[in-house]
């Protein structure tokens, strides 16, 4: 099939959905699927950063749109959903972005802390992936971008729920993968570094020494930035990657490969 793809990065006729899109990586993820072509509907629950978000998009494309999503609910996964393939006739691409993180050290992490990130990191993954891909299946198509962490490779002491929830997005990743390749759905994860987002922010702010250190242990030099994750998304829902999945990708500056 690959042989005859003239133009395989293009995602003109596509219909991304990115969740929590309406801000950090999931908005510079976005940005560059609309700027490869696809139709983009951010969801997330926050409309006043998503009319931001949209304010940027609709500079490079009309066709975006947003949708209000808890990833904490089955149903609030199912609707937004059907919402998209409601006003776009098609789903194609899922970009499971949604999370978020409690900074504590394991003894001090109560069991909602725990249920919580757990919850919206890989079980929100989880729903949304059950919700999309009956759309998929019936086009016979799909492309499903997991974002991990490069916490799912390490452990550090103030991320245990953090970086258990990421390494089971990785094994969820590897268990859709296989589980609907009969379908020509593709579920790959890419694992972002230390990239500047308001969550690193506040990491900084907690954790003394953490710039420098990550510079220091980067070959890159420099902390990313959002717009990082643009190429590694288009790649990861175009064609060019109609054979790989399951794969885990690294955009970390290198970050990873260092002992």
């Amino acid at each position: 099939m690959s042989a005859h793809i003239t133009q395989p990065f293009d995602l003109r006729d596509r219909v991304a959905l990115v969740t929590g899109g309406n801000g950090g990586l999931g908005l510079g993820m976005a940005l560059g699927l609309a700027g490869a072509g696809a139709s983009v509907v951010i969801a997330a629950r926050r409309q006043d950063k998503a009319d931001a978000a949209l304010a940027r998009l609709r500079k490079i494309s009309d066709s975006c749109l947003f949708v209000p999503l808890d990833v904490s609910s089955e149903e609030s996964c199912r609707t937004a959903t059907r919402t998209v393939v409601e006003r776009f006739g098609r789903l194609d691409i899922l970009v499971n972005n949604a999370g978020t993180t409690v900074r504590k050290l394991p003894q001090d992490l109560s069991e909602l802390d725990w249920q919580t990130v757990i919850d919206t990191n890989l079980t929100g993954a989880f729903r949304c992936a059950q919700a999309v891909f009956p759309f998929m299946q019936a086009r016979g198509r799909g492309k499903i971008i997991n974002i991990a962490s490069m916490y799912a490779i390490f452990g550090a002491p103030m991320v245990a729920a953090y970086a258990a929830s990421k390494g089971g997005v990785v094994q969820l990743t590897k268990s859709l993968a296989a589980a609907w390749a009969d379908s020509n759905i593709q579920v790959n994860a890419l694992l972002p570094g230390w990239l500047d987002t308001e969550l690193t922010q506040s990491a900084r702010q907690q954790i003394g020494g953490l710039h420098d250190a990550v510079l220091n242990r980067t070959p890159a030099k420099r902390w990313g930035v959002p717009e990082d994750m643009a190429g590694p998304a288009v790649f990861l829902a175009s064609d060019a990657s109609n054979f790989v999945t399951g794969a885990c990708l690294a955009v970390d500056g290198g970050y990873s490969v260092r002992g």
